[in-house]
């Protein structure tokens, strides 16, 4: 029979009769194929250790608390085993050590090495459905190691890789990928199909229902990703595949919006060569991440401006590094603020449409919305607003672009 991945996430596994739930999708998978099922950690779980770890410690050793993290994970995949078993199947929980999952050796955002697979396929080739802890592998130490936050998405692709499984399904407690999120939007249209190169985007820029580093091993091993609803288990959900064989792919797929965000700017730094490179190697060592990076020239002055993005959590630490640069550089300050959010537009076919940007910005201005930075890629347009404007702006574009309709109209 063909392996066939299924990853159930908190809100599927957060109480004993959403376990149940779970493991009649499971059984009902299992006639047909050699299952692996990986889980996340009920509800809330995660969240509540940290809380726990913080009230212990304001700087919590990470090895010690990938060691309580990993404990979430765990808890679920014993209780689902439990509720398979009472069906009639069998079937065996596997924390990430028994899985065989290794990690590089950095803890609370380690990523996977390698996948030894031997034990894993022979409890498959015995019928035995195997259910998997999410989140977690170990370091060449043998310490446990976590992937970071959404870390069971790519637990899943990973074993799905190393399996040469047929499928991989993400249950979550929507029935797919939709133009907008349908908390924001009501038109919001569910998407039958979509790119992996959009569905990464996507991710990257506000869109919570896969996680990057999931989309983009899914990408590189050519996995079939479909993303589908536990509480309607019989929808087909939305498919990820490559752009040359999706049967039609629109200027505008879809629109996020992302208030985990924050603006900083390090003003008149010297314009000469490196400059940019001390500046991001220092967020680098303190593991920070900047996004949106534009380089503002004070013509005739031998000064430049450097603006850029962060998660809003990494602001204060941001601002700390950039300050400790103002000294080091010579330059004459630092900008902050917290107040911004970040509206995207993805689509595999704006490249062929240069008017969208304009259509798109247009838009904005005649709502009284200021564009306070932009970036492009090929199949993504982000701006920078303040964040008052948030809701509204992801919805006149939603609207913009006809995306309730399934088409984007070429012109207005």
């Amino acid at each position: 029979m063909p392996v066939l991945v299924q990853k159930f996430g908190g809100t599927s596994v957060k109480s004993v009769g959403r376990i149940k739930n779970v493991a009649s999708i499971v059984t009902r998978a299992a006639e047909h194929n050699k299952l692996v099922v990986v889980v996340s950690a009920m509800g809330d779980t995660t969240n509540y250790l940290l809380k726990l770890a913080r009230q212990v410690s304001r700087s919590s050793n990470k090895r010690e608390l990938d060691a309580l993290l990993a404990t979430g994970e765990q808890i679920s995949i014993a209780l689902v085993v439990m509720a398979i078993h009472e069906l009639g199947f069998p079937a065996v929980s596997l924390t990430g050590q028994q899985l065989g999952i290794i990690t590089e050796n950095v803890h609370t955002t380690a990523r996977i090495v390698e996948i030894k697979t031997e034990r894993l396929e022979s409890y498959l080739n015995k019928g035995v459905i195997v259910v998997a802890a999410g989140f977690q592998g170990t370091n060449p130490e043998g310490d446990i190691t976590t992937l970071g936050r959404g870390g069971s998405d790519t637990t899943a692709v990973a074993l799905a890789a190393a399996l040469g499984a047929q499928a991989c399904d993400i249950y979550t407690d929507v029935s797919g990928v939709y133009t907008a999120d349908p908390n924001l939007v009501s038109s919001a249209r569910l998407i039958n199909e979509i790119s992996y190169e959009e569905m990464l985007e996507m991710a990257r820029v506000g869109a919570k229902v896969l996680h990057p580093r999931a989309v983009e091993l899914a990408r590189k091993h050519k996995i079939l990703l479909r993303v589908r609803n536990t509480f309607d288990p019989q929808h087909p959900g939305t498919v990820l595949k490559e752009v040359a064989n999706m049967e039609v792919y629109l200027p505008v797929s879809g629109v996020t919006l992302d208030r985990d965000q924050a603006r900083l700017a390090i003003l008149k730094v010297p314009h000469t060569p490196g400059v940019a490179g001390e500046i991001f190697n220092a967020l680098d060592e303190h593991r920070i991440s900047a996004d949106m990076i534009i380089q503002a020239f004070h013509q005739g002055r031998g000064v430049t401006d450097i603006s850029f993005t962060v998660k809003r959590g990494d602001l204060e630490a941001a601002r700390k590094v950039l300050d400790e640069q103002v000294g080091q550089l010579g330059a004459d300050g630092v900008l902050s603020d917290e107040n911004v959010a970040k509206v995207s537009i993805i689509g595999a076919g704006l490249m062929d449409h240069p008017d969208i940007p304009a259509r798109m910005f247009t838009a904005l201005g005649r709502a009284g919305i200021n564009i306070e930075m932009i970036s492009t890629s090929d199949i993504r347009i982000s701006c920078i607003i303040s964040d008052r404007d948030a809701n509204r702006a992801i919805n006149l574009i939603h609207d913009l672009f006809h995306l309730d309709e399934g088409e984007a109209p070429q012109g207005e």
